[in-house]
């Protein structure tokens, strides 16, 4: 009598409403920050003085700032330089953490315990904080402002790393690798690191719309790219003088980080469900 092995479906996750405009937010970012130009004709240093602190209307639908400079314009042309700085701060922080995490986890006694402390002390720091000590090191700018935030976040790989490394390394197959020959080198490449890589990259993605709040929260402080240039957290900071008479200035950059960031987490998480 033959046996029939019950096959499982594998049930994927149905595309909700907020799905859907996640994933359109998140198109007309990558819009915004490959051609800005094809959705506003104005140019966002270009002062209009017959429009200063104009409302949103049909020809400003975001209004205009205190030099009469259309306020989405500045906003589509901000989006390049805040989302690939958040990149760049992602890149740093998942390469650094990831060897370190590696290393650490895999050779452990003293290398685990030297890099394990200096972790600990990086985490014993807000981030924020920590990302702002770097970049005064470094000094102001839009890159070293990314460099400083993936400094702040290599610690957290590290630790997620490590982790993952030393529940891969205890696995069977592991120890099957050392009797048959394989080399530290060999099977911390081959097999340790390819099974354990999956959280951390789960990790980049919420990771990346953290990194564009703290970029933003630090081009409002004034270490991020210089004025005129437009930038997310740049624009807020130009908008607080004019908050009563002016409160668009403020209040739509806001939400135009607080919405980027929300849709980019739900588009990571839908694509971690279809995947997995």
């Amino acid at each position: 009598m033959a046996v029939v092995a019950p096959v499982r479906a594998a049930r994927l996750r149905e595309v909700t409403a907020l799905d859907g405009v996640a994933i359109a937010i998140v198109t007309l970012l990558a819009v915004a920050a490959v051609a800005p130009g094809l959705l506003t004709p104005y140019d966002p240093l270009l002062p209009d003085r017959d429009a200063i602190l104009a409302a949103p209307s049909a020809a400003h639908p975001f209004g205009t700032d205190y030099l009469g400079r259309d306020l989405l314009s500045r906003v589509l042309h901000g989006t390049v330089r805040t989302l690939v700085g958040s990149a760049v701060a992602v890149l740093i922080g998942l390469g650094a953490g990831t060897v370190l995490g590696l290393v650490a986890a895999y050779f452990r006694g003293a290398v685990d315990a030297v890099i394990s402390r200096i972790v600990d002390v990086l985490l014993s720091i807000p981030g924020l904080l920590l990302s702002m000590v770097v970049v005064v090191a470094l000094g102001f700018g839009a890159l070293n402002a990314a460099i400083a935030v993936g400094v702040s976040s290599v610690a957290v790989f590290t630790r997620l790393m490590r982790s993952e490394t030393l529940t891969v390394a205890g696995l069977p197959f592991v120890e099957a690798s050392h009797h048959l020959g394989g080399t530290r080198r060999q099977v911390l490449l081959r097999h340790v690191f390819p099974n354990s890589y999956h959280a951390v990259l789960s990790l980049a993605a919420l990771q990346f719309g953290l990194a564009i709040v703290w970029i933003s929260a630090l081009s409002f402080l004034g270490y991020g790219a210089p004025p005129p240039q437009p930038e997310w957290g740049l624009l807020v900071a130009e908008g607080r003088d004019y908050v009563v008479s002016s409160p668009w200035l403020i209040v739509i950059p806001g939400l135009v980080i607080t919405v980027s960031v929300l849709s980019i987490s739900r588009v990571s998480q839908f694509v971690k469900e279809r995947l997995s």
